[in-house]
């Protein structure tokens, strides 16, 4: 006997398996709670290295202090959770691929199984290329402002506040290239056109940077807007050279 349209089964279309609805409410649930597992996992075993942590983020300023006894505590909890979710981040990217691949065509699929581990070793790039030189040249900077009467004294939980949202925006902006190649990949754009819009791009790089930039100086919102321009440039590079367009 055949099935009813109404019934949340599966069907066969276009030679491939079809999920209804509900199934795919199943599948998300499943997704969602392995990306959770995950997380917890890697945020649990970053909790017992989150002192060692703490002493690689504090060299740029060496010695941190804490203003009340709970805020090592919970600064602690911080720093395992986003280290838990770089370490996780592999996975998390995974789960989201799995997911949505069954909606891709044959083509699709091979440019997203390309596109995948790009855009995590971008991240990954990006959060080490802020730490490594542009976080201390940011720190060195701030700590210009010491005089005799006003000496420097970070404390724990706002000095990590601080490195997190400074490093964080980069391991976004270091994903422009991506977006970039995936555009003109799909015939958006070419590098005729970026070239044309080069100026436009300097500008939005400095109004985004003032959007996600932790703290309203020009430094740091030039730290961030230059960077943009030059992975802005190497995109141009990419898509003419390599893609051919």
């Amino acid at each position: 006997m055949s099935q009813s349209p109404e019934e949340n089964q599966e069907v066969l279309q276009d030679g491939e398996e079809t999920m209804s609805l509900v199934s795919h409410l199943q599948e998300f649930r499943r997704r969602i709670i392995i990306c959770i597992a995950a997380l917890f996992i890697a945020s649990s075993v970053s909790y017992i290295y989150a002192e060692e942590l703490i002493k690689i983020i504090s060299r740029p300023v060496g010695m941190l202090y804490f203003m009340n006894p709970a805020e090592v505590f919970f600064t602690y909890l911080k720093i395992s959770v986003f280290a838990g979710f770089l370490i996780s981040l592999p996975v998390l990217v995974y789960q989201l691929w799995e997911f949505v691949v069954p909606a891709f065509t044959q083509s699709e699929r091979r440019l997203a199984l390309f596109l995948t581990p790009a855009f995590v070793l971008l991240f990954y790039a990006g959060i080490v290329f802020s730490y490594m030189f542009v976080l201390p040249a940011g720190v060195r900077f701030f700590l210009g402002f010491a005089t005799d009467s006003l000496q420097p004294m970070f404390s724990l939980g706002s000095y990590l506040s601080f490195v997190i949202s400074f490093v964080f925006p980069f391991g976004i902006v270091f994903e422009m290239p991506l977006c970039l190649v995936i555009l003109a990949k799909m015939g958006f754009v070419n590098s005729a056109f970026l070239r044309r819009k080069r100026k436009i791009c300097i500008l939005l790089s400095f109004v985004f940077a003032a959007i996600i930039s932790p703290t309203p100086d020009v430094f740091s919102q030039t730290m961030i807007a230059v960077p943009m321009v030059l992975l802005y440039e190497i995109s141009v590079i990419l898509i003419r050279y390599i893609l051919k367009k």
